[in-house]
């Protein structure tokens, strides 16, 4: 037995060289190949980090950028408020006036109209401190004012200015200025359901102030009514008078509308009632002459 192993080791070949080149070269690419992954890996984890530290800088950046845009801005409506407001400190007491809610049917008077006397003429014996209030309208310096003497003042320069805004809105230059009022419905429209929302005008009852408050007068029905805001109410009729929205409508014909095409009939079940019915109103007795 221990000759027939010994034979058999004999007759295997011996170990092809070639092959032991072969294996010691794979191992050695294995080798190398392991090398570049790890290498590769690496290179991929720094850029990996190289990407959020570019990440992180690029938010930096954007919120830098956004803060200071943010600033900007503030700096901007700094900038806008400042203006407004020193505007508003610019602001003529006629301009402020007009701007004032419940005001928006006055006019603005130019200063001119008001620096002339003879367009004040009378105006003097109706309003009280009318030299302070006159000041006042025109921006004069009055430092000698209390608080309290400051607000007499105040109510005097509105009720000389509503008088001066009468007379001025009866001018060629007044006119213009209320017919854009006008034009623009700043005025309102009439109520009156057939009169298909008519434009109206202001109009006083009176000339003489105190007397009446501010009406609406349509000129297509030809009547007038109150004012729809409660903040109109109160204006007074005197600061508007009884010639002005006349006086615009023949200064300016196109303007006068036709008459509505139709009126209200009363109906019962259908039928109208006759006007000598007792549901119209009865007219008004003539005073019997002695």
């Amino acid at each position: 037995m221990s000759e027939s192993r010994k034979r058999n080791k004999r007759d295997q070949p011996p170990a092809n060289p070639t092959n032991i080149n072969n294996n010691s070269a794979r191992n050695t690419a294995n080798s190398k190949l392991r090398d570049l992954s790890k290498s590769d890996k690496q290179q991929d984890e720094q850029q990996g980090i190289n990407s959020v530290a570019d990440v992180n800088e690029d938010e930096s950046v954007s919120s830098s950028s956004t803060s200071s845009s943010e600033e900007e801005e503030e700096e901007e409506e700094d900038q806008d408020s400042d203006g407004l407001s020193s505007e508003s400190e610019e602001a003529s007491w006629i301009s402020w006036f007009c701007s004032l809610k419940g005001n928006e049917f006055f006019a603005e008077v130019d200063e001119e109209y008001i620096v002339d006397d003879f367009n004040l003429t009378g105006l003097s014996s109706i309003v009280p401190n009318y030299d302070y209030a006159l000041d006042m309208i025109l921006d004069a310096d009055s430092d000698d004012l209390t608080e309290e003497q400051t607000e007499i003042v105040e109510t005097a320069a509105e009720m000389l200015y509503g008088l001066i805004h009468a007379r001025y809105i009866l001018t060629s230059r007044g006119l213009s200025q209320m017919l854009e009022k006008y034009n623009n419905v700043e005025f309102g429209r009439c109520p009156r359901v057939f009169c298909q929302g008519q434009p109206v005008l202001p109009v006083g009852q009176s000339d003489i102030p105190r007397t009446n408050t501010v009406k609406l007068f349509c000129p297509k029905c030809q009547d007038i009514y109150y004012p729809k805001l409660t903040r109109h109410a109160n204006i007074d009729g005197g600061y508007f008078g009884t010639t002005f929205p006349h006086l615009l409508l023949q200064t300016y014909p196109d303007l006068v509308p036709t008459k509505p095409a139709f009126s209200y009939a009363p109906k019962i079940f259908g039928f109208r009632i006759h006007k000598t019915s007792t549901n119209y109103p009865k007219p008004a007795r003539e005073k019997v002459k002695k």
